[in-house]
């Protein structure tokens, strides 16, 4: 159903309200680049910190800018009325997918997670991925639960996150999660490090934060490993290893792409939800000489 490259918006924000007019820039810089699909409401879209009906305003806005572009809306929430709601809306303003990632104050156990995707899954019809993130929800799938949610109808996607492997490691560990899923089932990655390595491994999708800030190099990635140009793919990602070590120095990529935007003034800084913080002082300087370096922009 997806492929190639979907970029991870950020959500900007102006004094703790939707940035509307900045999303729209973000979201037209992506459409101008023809990314494959455009996800919203992701981890980098900072989903966790806005309430339903912001995030409701957050997926019309993606739909209405995205023409043709499949959107695809990350309906996480805390408990499962609410996200049965944002799943409803989704559907109803023209979403081409669903992502969901378990999120819960209460850790949770398996029979849970499979009871929540079982409940939206059998609820509205689009196609859902599940979305693996255990550094920001604390849970961490089993490959015995993404065979028993893979068989659930509407699931067409498993988005796994990306590991420090090596390349025969990442070629195993593909095949290995391949042979449990149905047929129709892929597997996409996350992790902006590794997601040339996931390509070539096999992963038909890169989510990828760093493309919602720069399609055109995220692009640049993805079509070198879709034509099987595996070196090249890598050598490119490679090219972006001191962005990587900023997302490690940092906690993750979203302060980095946040201030990346900022400084290309497709956000207006403060662009995070507070308490988040963008980079400031010298570190925001010194992601500006990098860009210019790296020639992002």
């Amino acid at each position: 159903m997806f492929s190639g490259l979907s970029a991870y918006t950020l959500t900007p924000m102006d004094h703790q309200q939707i940035d509307e007019m900045h999303y729209r820039q973000v979201l037209q810089r992506l459409v101008g680049a023809q990314v494959d699909s455009i996800s919203v409401l992701g981890f980098t879209g900072s989903y966790a910190y806005l309430s339903e009906n912001e995030r409701r305003r957050v997926t019309d806005i993606a739909v209405e800018e995205a023409q043709s572009l499949p959107v695809i809306v990350g309906i996480s929430a805390q408990e499962t009325q609410t996200t049965l709601n944002l799943a409803a809306h989704a559907k109803h303003v023209g979403a081409a997918g669903l992502m969901l990632t378990p999120m819960s104050y209460q850790h949770l156990n398996d029979e849970e997670v499979f009871g929540l995707y079982q409940a939206i899954a059998n609820a509205v019809e689009l196609p859902l991925i599940v979305y693996g993130n255990p550094a920001a929800t604390q849970y961490e799938f089993s490959d015995n639960l993404y065979a028993k949610i893979a068989s659930l109808p509407h699931v067409c996607c498993i988005k796994i996150p990306g590991m420090p492997l090596s390349d025969e490691e990442n070629h195993a560990r593909i095949t290995q999660l391949k042979a449990l899923l149905p047929s129709h089932v892929t597997l996409g990655i996350s992790g902006d490090p590794y997601g040339a390595a996931g390509l070539n491994a096999g992963c038909s999708t890169w989510f990828s934060q760093f493309g919602g800030v720069f399609p055109a190099q995220a692009l640049a990635i993805t079509r070198a490993a879709q034509q099987g140009y595996a070196v090249e793919a890598v050598q490119h990602s490679q090219t972006l290893e001191p962005i990587w070590s900023l997302y490690k120095q940092f906690g993750s990529g979203l302060r980095v792409m946040a201030t990346a935007a900022e400084i290309l003034e497709l956000v207006k800084a403060p662009s995070l939800p507070e308490p988040l913080q963008a980079l400031s002082g010298r570190d925001k300087q010194a992601l500006a000489q990098l860009l210019s370096e790296l020639k992002l922009r």
